[in-house]
């Protein structure tokens, strides 16, 4: 996205104040750029957190990561996934616990599929070959930062959000420019960029309801293009559109579900396959039921 005023970025942002990044991000982002990162140090800094030492723990211990032997410590987790691999988790970890507004932390359903739409793009990044899954698994916990963030701004959000889900329009975003003048995608965008989180998931965040324009003109495999597939793919999988939407069918997946697979190198058959992968694993738009 083109640099802004800070006038015009606040007026994007509709007066929503972005939480501040949570003092173990900063921490650990300061450890990462040293010249020479002390592992230690940063397995000490997680490990602080006996909240989010835990979740760590269960998110590497998790199927996803398949790892043979299960890991008892923080120091295990970074010597074996590496420190760039356990920061990722930690950062989309953050984004629920930095916001203390007591409406959206009881968002149950929300998170729960925010963690199943980050599991997912990380098992599919690494069927894919993409050396980077980590990364998908972050651009999955924080790509809708901003739902609960207008959740707790508008109090019709829910009801605007069923209704740019419904296929109506050309983007599920478009209806959010028209009634809010201003939409998730962009407040996600402005809260992963304030978090100081990789420039290439700060665009993929702008851009995951815009990805139609990836397939025109040169189709060059890049990450962005990947990681954005990866997300659509995973969030049809784990049924965003019944979560968020209140859909029965997941019209944004009709329009570009075949250039996802295809770009991906799947057909229909290898969708069935995970969908039956993840429903044995308890992911399916199933656990979100219309009621």
């Amino acid at each position: 996205m083109s640099e802004l005023s800070e006038e015009q970025i606040g007026k994007i942002l509709q007066g929503i104040t972005i939480p501040p990044q949570p003092q173990i991000m900063v921490d650990l982002q300061m450890e990462q750029v040293m010249p020479d990162p002390d592992i230690n140090r940063i397995a000490d800094l997680i490990s602080q957190d006996v909240g989010l030492a835990g979740t760590v723990l269960k998110v590497v211990n998790s199927p996803f990561y398949g790892l043979s032997n299960k890991i008892t410590s923080i120091q295990q987790a970074v010597g074996i996934l590496g420190m760039n691999s356990v920061v990722n988790i930690v950062n989309g970890i953050s984004i629920k616990s930095s916001m203390n507004d007591e409406r959206i932390k009881a968002l149950t359903r929300f998170w729960d599929t925010a963690m199943d739409i980050a599991m997912t793009s990380a098992t599919l990044a690494k069927n894919v070959g993409y050396n980077y899954p980590d990364n998908a698994y972050t651009l999955g916990l924080f790509h809708n930062c901003g739902v609960p963030l207008l959740m707790a701004k508008f109090d019709n959000y829910m009801a605007i959000m069923e209704e740019s889900y419904s296929g109506q329009y050309n983007r599920v975003i478009d209806f959010e420019n028209q009634q809010l003048n201003t939409n998730h995608a962009v407040i996600g965008y402005y809260t992963a960029k304030s978090w100081n989180l990789p420039k290439l998931l700060c665009d993929i965040i702008a851009d995951h309801h815009n990805c139609k324009r990836l397939f025109t003109g040169d189709q060059n495999e890049n990450d962005k293009t990947t990681l954005t597939c990866i997300l659509k793919m995973a969030e049809h999988i784990c049924g965003a559109y019944k979560i968020l939407g209140r859909q029965e069918s997941d019209h944004e997946w009709e329009d570009i579900g075949n250039l996802v697979l295809e770009y991906l190198g799947f057909n229909d058959y290898d969708l069935e396959s995970f969908k039956e992968s993840f429903a044995e694993m308890g992911i399916s738009p199933n656990n979100y039921g219309l009621g």
